[in-house]
């Protein structure tokens, strides 16, 4: 018996390794996202010196991706479906690649926004695709950590970024710029040849009839043979799979997204109506919270602040890149332990504690006629908070939430709409925030956030229920009760509560549960 336990050990042990490893390739996507985001805060001060283009223009080069990546996301939605999960992540790593030597060798500001288009597409797929592929390999008792790794990898992007920014920020300046892009693309090949050693996802090869190896898959990446088999069961009865006496199979139901947008807009169930909410509603107030206009432009805040060296600043900025991937370390260890609830809501708290902080600091330098030494302090110390806390909660577990919640026939659809509501949110922030701080200075633009940051905290408080620990069948059962009719029966109430079959979402069982007035 001790052997055989041992044994079982160990394989439970290799069999998360592999589901590691797939997840870490799969997360590399967003270190694309995350470099471009970090690199263009230093690059848009020099390319503004270097083709003289207005404020305006920068925050449309800035926000445009953001733009983008929504069409990128539509359309990897049916990619991964058609060619697969993991061919469209090389298809992503492609066209960042070809974005990013078209913005490396640009002429003009013409051609950098054509740069700018391939890049924004190609961030969309992976936007996409990474969560959905990582919660699909993810055992349930390490998903919500797996699931956490692209928020890691954006953060390391984020971070490298800055210091492509720092370093090349000694060049010429026609040519440090153009590197500072370029050098994009070598996240984007390692990105394209890695993640052809990683399996399929047992999810699609179900959906097209290659039971046996989908059941190869699972079988590697599960914690036990039990749970292999549930997933599975559940994995077909999703997918409309049955299996013959003869061993053939029958797709009684094909899903490639039809029907999918009715179920999800036109006839949802109250626990789909609730998922589909909560998913817009925490992707909204995680961009709507201000990240991207701290992050994208940190070197204004802090010459705002009153640092005025470019060298400075950009060292500033390296640090925020830091503190921002140590903070990622921090939430992923937590996530399946503290739970996603506990941790958003502390996140958001932190945001808005930082926020206010920044917002007062900002304001009473903007009105000093002198440099004050504690409003550079505060002011650092407060855009370092923010960024450690929305790391720790909001930023990692926006996707793992909304990339759980949604049951299988539903998500990636359900994760595409989200990722287009964070990818368009974010793209307002980024080309608006030089223009909302001239109109209400940049201490009310942080007001406006901290406001934002409350909201947010309501929001999740009310609609958001924990998932830890849950299986995705159980994570839909905890939807739908703000959406329930109750209905008065003799001096009691009744709810009725609205269940899908398992993740078919073909029946509508009607569970009725009787409370006392």
């Amino acid at each position: 018996m001790g052997v055989k336990e041992g044994e079982m050990g160990e394989k439970r042990r290799k069999r998360n390794k592999l589901a590691f490893g797939c997840a870490m390739l799969a997360s590399m996507s967003s270190i694309l996202l995350g470099y471009d985001i970090g690199v263009m805060s230093g690059a848009a001060l020099y390319i503004e010196r270097d083709m003289k283009v207005t404020e305006v223009e920068i925050e449309i080069m800035n926000g445009i991706i953001n733009l983008y990546s929504p069409v990128g996301s539509f359309i990897a939605g049916r990619t991964s479906d058609w060619i697969g999960r993991r061919y469209t992540i090389v298809v992503a790593g492609l066209m960042f690649f070809v974005g990013a030597i078209i913005m490396g060798f640009s002429p003009n500001y013409a051609f950098l926004m054509f740069g700018r288009f391939f890049a924004g597409v190609a961030i969309g797929f992976a936007f996409l695709i990474a969560p959905v592929y990582i919660s699909e390999i993810s055992p349930t008792s390490s998903r919500g950590f797996l699931t956490s790794l692209p928020e890691i990898f954006l953060n390391g992007g984020i971070l490298i970024g800055y210091i492509s920014n720092y370093g090349f920020s000694k060049l010429p300046l026609r040519l440090g710029w153009r590197l500072m892009l370029g050098v994009g693309a070598v996240p984007a090949i390692f990105l394209a040849l890695g993640v052809l050693a990683m399996p399929e996802s047992p999810r699609w090869l179900v959906a097209k009839g290659r039971i046996a190896e989908a059941k190869t898959v699972l079988q590697k990446i599960s914690d036990s043979e039990q749970e292999a088999r549930l997933r599975l069961e559940d994995i077909k009865d999703a997918t409309g799979i049955r299996i013959t006496e003869d061993d053939v199979v029958l797709l009684t139901n094909q899903t490639h997204g039809h029907g999918v947008w009715k179920e999800l807009f036109l006839h949802p169930t109250p626990a789909v109506r609730h998922i589909f909410i909560a998913s817009l509603g925490i992707h909204f107030f995680a961009q709507a919270t201000g990240i991207d206009a701290v992050v994208l432009y940190s070197p204004r805040i802090f010459h705002k602040a009153g640092i005025k060296s470019d060298n400075y600043l950009l060292l500033a900025t390296v640090a925020v890149g830091f503190v921002k991937t140590l903070s990622i370390l921090v939430a992923t260890f937590l996530l399946d332990r503290a739970g996603r609830r506990l941790l958003l809501l502390c996140s958001v708290g932190g945001l808005f504690v930082s926020l206010l902080a920044l917002a007062v600091s900002l304001t009473v330098v903007e009105h000093s006629r002198t440099t004050l030494s504690w409003g550079v302090g505060l002011s650092i110390a407060a855009v370092l908070c923010y960024v450690a806390t929305f790391s720790m909660g909001s930023g990692p577990i926006t996707w793992v939430y909304s990339s759980e919640i949604f049951p299988l026939r539903l998500r990636a659809q359900g994760v595409a709409i989200g990722a287009a509501v964070n990818r368009v949110t974010s793209g307002v922030i980024s080309m608006t925030f030089i223009s909302l701080y001239k109109a209400i200075t940049i201490g009310g633009a942080f007001f406006l956030f901290a406001a934002l940051a409350v909201a947010a905290w309501i929001f999740h408080y009310t609609l958001l229920p924990e998932t830890r620990g849950k299986t995705l069948e159980e994570i839909e059962a905890s939807f739908g009760h703000f959406f329930r009719k109750p209905t008065a029966n003799n001096g009691q109430i009744q709810l009725r509560t609205h269940s899908l079959n398992s993740t078919t979402l073909a029946q509508d069982s009607t569970i009725v549960t009787t409370y006392p007035i």
